[in-house]
């Protein structure tokens, strides 16, 4: 013990009361002195090699320097004369490149390429520092102008005299007097330049065919009013197919059979094909019967044309109406069947006279109607409702010709109007998937059917006893609603097994109710059997899609259909 206190005993003596501080118990512990633990080194020549260094210049040739050179060092000439003819190296003096010493600058890439881009535009620039400028020519502005902040007008000035400029070089002296014919040739600012018209050159035969046909063709495209983008007029025209408009007795050619009556409340399932209508070039796109008594058949078609076939009689074609420029899409009769409107992708919507084919008024909002409808109450017969390609119901007094009403709810396309409720109401579906339930005259909807699952439905039909609406899903299958106040779907009655997805096929019943038929994608007929949802029977019909369907409203076993091929059968 005596040893280690002489050991952690200071070397020089403290004073009585320092000591007596030091062992109170309350004073702070003793701290020991520090050791180093490294060997000592003597700093001598380590100072005189420094001394040495500091004194003399660096040696370029080293490639790893023992001490820090300061910066006379370091910029100091080499000591001694150099040759004359020796190669310049990067040890000789204070070059980097063979034209001198090249200083690294960090510059952003756009401030590069603007100064860059300036020099050679302007012939200056701004050095990385932005202090100098370098260059032969000199900026006229105390702030020189760069080619990024210059605006394009003074761009296109600078252009136009940088060309004067060498056009005045080039140029020989007698253009430089106005009075002269050659400063007229070549001064773009005189309103007499230009080049000097030459002679015509005779053109060769064959340009000057070529010049009379695109003449005639020009010609042609004026006439039909395609010139400048205009819609071509087309002429209104019907031909009669029949033997005679009037019989003897004075009777129209639409009036029909007084002897027409239904044969049966019962209505049975065709079986087989009795005849086929051939006259439309391309497919047919609906078709309708004459209304209550069906002896003569309305069908539309894409060439353009809309055609009324016999149905009891001769079974021959008795008129052809022309008046629409595109396919037409939809047609339909008025409740005595005198008149029938039809809807075309020209944008029109025409009434015409059923027994003479003329056209009483065309309509049109500039939009492509996809389906029309009167309003089916014998006082209302002149009120015309139209769905559109724009997701507008439109409602014309045709009386007037004004539109009277729109109902713009939809959010895609209409595709149908069904009336219902002793036509106090309508209902409409569109490419939204969704179904709608308006009031007559009142554009607010009073029932929005619009769930997950649905489909776009292109095609309605309304059952004999008018409770139910039969809607044609896309999803291949048909959907029965209810047309009471809540309008239900029925969820206990569906018909599937058909393929109509992507095409809008017609939905229909029968006359009693007791059957349900639509057309399908691939050519045929399906009828199903309204209360047990089972299906009856498939006819294999067209080549094509089998687009509309219709039963005869008094021959309780008399089916037609019409297709794509641009057949129209019928069927018993």
């Amino acid at each position: 013990m005596d040893l280690l206190q002489s050991s952690y005993a200071p070397d020089d003596a403290s004073s009585p009361e320092e000591s007596a501080a030091a062992s109170s118990p309350d004073s702070s512990p003793l701290r020991l002195p520090s050791k180093s633990a490294a060997p000592a080194v003597d700093d001598t020549a380590l100072a005189l090699s420094a001394a040495a260094s500091a004194s003399r210049p660096l040696d370029p040739s080293l490639h790893l320097v023992a001490f820090n050179p300061t910066a006379d060092q370091l910029w100091a000439p080499i000591v001694g004369p150099q040759h004359p003819h020796a190669p310049i190296s990067s040890a000789s003096g204070n070059r980097n490149h063979k034209l001198g010493h090249v200083e690294d600058a960090a510059v952003l890439p756009f401030l590069f390429d603007e100064q860059y881009n300036t020099f050679h535009r302007f012939g200056y620039a701004a050095d990385p520092s932005g202090l100098h400028i370098v260059g032969d020519a000199q900026p006229q502005a105390p702030e020189p102008d760069t080619v990024y902040n210059l605006a394009p007008s003074e761009h296109k000035r600078r252009r136009l005299l940088a060309k004067a400029d060498n056009q005045d070089e080039t140029l020989p002296p007698e253009a430089k007097n106005p009075a002269s014919e050659e400063w007229i040739l070549h001064n773009k600012q005189s309103p007499w330049a230009g080049k000097k018209e030459a002679p015509p050159a005779e053109l060769t035969e064959e340009q000057k065919q070529y010049a009379e046909a695109h003449a005639a063709k020009k010609a042609e495209k004026e006439a039909r009013g395609e010139g400048k983008g205009e819609r071509a007029e087309v002429v209104v025209k019907s031909t009669f197919h029949g033997k005679e408009e009037r019989d003897y007795q004075g009777r129209s050619w639409i009036t029909p059979p007084k002897d027409a009556k239904a044969t049966n409340d019962h209505c049975y399932i065709p079986k087989r094909c009795v005849y086929e209508w051939v006259g439309h070039t391309k497919g047919v796109s609906a078709i309708r019967f004459f209304p209550k008594y069906g002896h003569l058949l309305l069908s539309a078609s894409m060439d353009c044309k809309i055609k009324i076939w016999d149905v009891l009689g001769s079974r021959t074609c008795m008129r052809t109406y022309m008046g629409h420029s595109k396919a037409v899409r939809d047609i339909s009769f008025s409740n005595d069947g005198t008149k029938f409107l039809s809807a075309g992708y020209d944008r029109n919507i025409q009434y015409w006279d059923t027994e003479t084919g003329q056209v009483i008024s065309t309509f049109s909002t500039g939009k492509v109607p996809y389906v029309v409808k009167l309003n089916p109450d014998e006082d209302k017969q002149h009120i015309l409702l139209a769905g559109m390609s724009d997701k507008k119901i439109v409602q014309w007094d045709m009386k007037s010709g004004q539109i009277t009403q729109e109902y713009d709810q939809h959010l895609g396309a209409v595709n149908t109007i069904t009336f219902v409720d002793n036509n106090r109401r309508f209902v409409t579906s569109s490419d939204d998937k969704s179904l709608r339930v308006w009031e007559f005259g009142i554009p607010v909807v009073i029932k929005y059917i619009s769930e997950a699952h649905m489909h776009s439905m292109p095609s309605i039909a309304l059952h004999p006893n008018s409770n139910w609406l039969a809607a044609q899903s896309l999803d291949n299958q048909i959907l029965i609603y209810s047309t009471k106040e809540r309008f239900q779907l029925n969820k206990k009655k569906q018909f599937a097994g058909h393929i109509v997805a992507g095409y809008a096929c017609q939905v229909n019943f029968s006359p009693d109710g007791r059957f349900v038929m639509s057309g399908d994608g691939e050519g045929s007929c399906w009828f199903w059997d309204w209360k047990s949802c089972r299906r009856f029977k498939t006819l294999k019909c067209h080549n094509g899609v089998c687009i509309g369907c219709e039963w005869h409203p008094l021959e309780t076993s008399k089916v037609a259909t019409c297709g794509w091929d641009g057949v129209i059968k019928y069927w018993d």
